[in-house]
């Protein structure tokens, strides 16, 4: 009697873990609702990278999309009064754009073809 009690316990146990198990495979199998799902975002070519940099330019996040987008790319041309004190021009010479930034707040002031080495006052302050 004691061993019939113990393995009715069991069997029920092992029915109990097994049923879970067939359950949650069908749920992730047959309802997609509960599977997660990643669409990615299209490739942005290059100008429309430096067309997003310059809709946001002063505004906070500019400086991460400069640096998400062109890392690596940038090279140092000139310093200049502007922003919080000054600016670093900086030349991304695959698309022959300078852009103004400000690195006391993290964001591009300015953008503009070709290389500048100065923008003018107005533009970065």
């Amino acid at each position: 009697m004691l061993l019939n009690k113990s393995l009715s316990s069991l069997f029920t146990s092992l029915a109990l873990t097994g049923f879970i198990g067939v359950t949650d495979v069908a749920i992730h199998t047959f309802i997609p609702l509960f599977q997660n799902t990643a669409i990615a975002a299209p490739e942005m070519t290059p100008q429309e990278q430096i067309d997003l940099i310059a809709q946001n330019k002063g505004q906070i996040g500019s400086g991460d999309q400069l640096r998400r987008f062109f890392y690596g790319d940038l090279l140092p041309l000139a310093v200049q009064p502007g922003g919080a004190g000054m600016v670093v021009n900086l030349y991304n010479q695959a698309n022959d754009v300078t852009f103004s930034y400000c690195a006391t707040y993290d964001v591009v002031v300015a953008v503009q073809k070709g290389k500048v080495t100065a923008f003018p006052e107005a533009e970065v302050k």
